[in-house]
């Protein structure tokens, strides 16, 4: 697969095999922790056919990147925790939707009944595979196959899933209960929506208390709280296809979804980091000890 990676707006060349995910263990002499960290929209790499298929530059095509959440988290296995991060662009398949959450119209041939699904995400255009970006910008210029689509699945979404499923269940194994956070970045315009003119800097999702025991948004809370940050729950964003799949607490796993406003550490025209870059990264690290020191045995 040839790739490349933009680090700023410009490409840089990838290697041409890509793995679609990084899995990051805790740091030798860290406690291990029943802690997985998540990552799936901070990808960077964009296939050279999916450019040649796209009308979009290589700005423009980023606009939908949680971009750099994966560097803001990489402190996490100091602290005993897990981290995956997926490295193909969530433009190219968005590891946060059902494998087969297609958009009909996308696409040149018929979709099996298994990929014929309607949900308010494939409306927006941004099911599985996206047929827009952020500012609502068309990503193709010409219709895709089923094929394409299937070899994105199988090659990225079920391989990611597979190892974030296999690093719940060994931390389930080992502690008697998971605990996944499931890391975002959110446009500083998404956090007014029903919430003001001031926004937030903080949205905690846990599918409205279904994903996790209330203890687990709640330490979250109390901590970006005290360090001065805005917080709210559920709104606008209550938790994607990571939460509502993982997030079983009577099964002993429990799943959030925290998004960042962006507006905290990047330029959001250029996606460049910002001065706040590296007191966000402080206080993320500070969350981390907190989430790492707490007993979760008992939720």
């Amino acid at each position: 697969m040839n790739a490349w990676e933009p680090i700023a707006p410009a490409p840089e060349l990838a290697p041409a095999c890509v793995a679609p995910f990084a899995i990051t263990t805790p740091a030798q002499g860290a406690a291990a922790t029943p802690l997985v960290f998540a990552s799936p929209h901070s990808g960077r790499i964009y296939p050279a056919a999916m450019m040649t298929a796209s009308r979009l530059d290589a700005l423009a095509i980023r606009r939908s990147e949680d971009a750099w959440v994966d560097r803001l988290i990489d402190g996490a296995p100091a602290h005993g925790i897990g981290v995956i991060t997926a490295r193909m662009a969530r433009v190219y398949i968005d590891v946060n939707r059902d494998a087969w959450e297609l958009d009909p119209g996308m696409y040149s041939d018929e979709l099996p009944a298994y990929a014929r699904g309607r949900t308010p995400r494939i409306a927006a255009g941004l099911g599985a595979i996206a047929r827009v970006v952020a500012e609502g910008e068309e990503v193709y210029s010409r219709k895709l196959t089923f094929a394409e689509a299937r070899e994105r699945v199988e090659t990225v979404h079920r391989p990611y899933h597979d190892a974030l499923d296999d690093l719940v269940e060994a931390a389930r194994a080992a502690h008697g209960v998971a605990v996944l956070v499931d890391w975002h970045s959110m446009p500083s315009a998404a956090t007014r929506h029903g919430l003001g003119d001031g926004g937030c800097d903080i949205v905690l999702g846990d599918r409205f208390g279904g994903a996790c025991a209330p203890a687990v948004a709640r330490l979250v809370e109390v901590e970006m709280t005290a360090m001065g940050y805005s917080v709210a729950r559920n709104a606008p964003y209550a938790g994607g296809y990571t939460t509502e799949h993982y997030g079983r607490p009577a099964r002993g796993v429990h799943a959030l979804q925290i998004e960042v406003n962006r507006a905290l550490y990047l330029d959001e025209a250029t996606l460049e980091l910002s001065e706040g870059f590296a007191a966000l990264k402080r206080d993320l690290e500070r969350l981390c000890r907190a989430l790492a020191a707490r007993d979760w045995a008992h939720l």
